[in-house]
């Protein structure tokens, strides 16, 4: 099954505080609707840039892109 990774981007001096929290309130999605997903958490992409993600089966991709609308996805690695 490929892993797919949803990310939120999140500019500006609060934007890793604004991530943090957004990335509580992903994994609060996921197990309220009995998602089951690898990993949730935030990366520093630059000063000032940070995203939060979360990485579903792909057969649980729709659901969380119709609900919670990502900024983008990309295949999660596999390792």
């Amino acid at each position: 099954m490929r892993k797919i990774k949803l990310i939120w981007d999140f500019r500006g001096p609060e934007a890793q505080g604004i991530a943090e929290h957004h990335a509580i309130h992903l994994g609060e999605f996921a197990l309220r609707e009995q998602l089951s997903f690898y990993e949730v958490g935030t990366d520093e992409a630059a000063p000032q840039h940070w995203m939060a993600f979360v990485i579903v089966e792909e057969s649980n991709m729709k659901l969380l892109r119709d609900a919670l609308r990502p900024h983008r996805g990309v295949l999660a690695d596999t390792q």
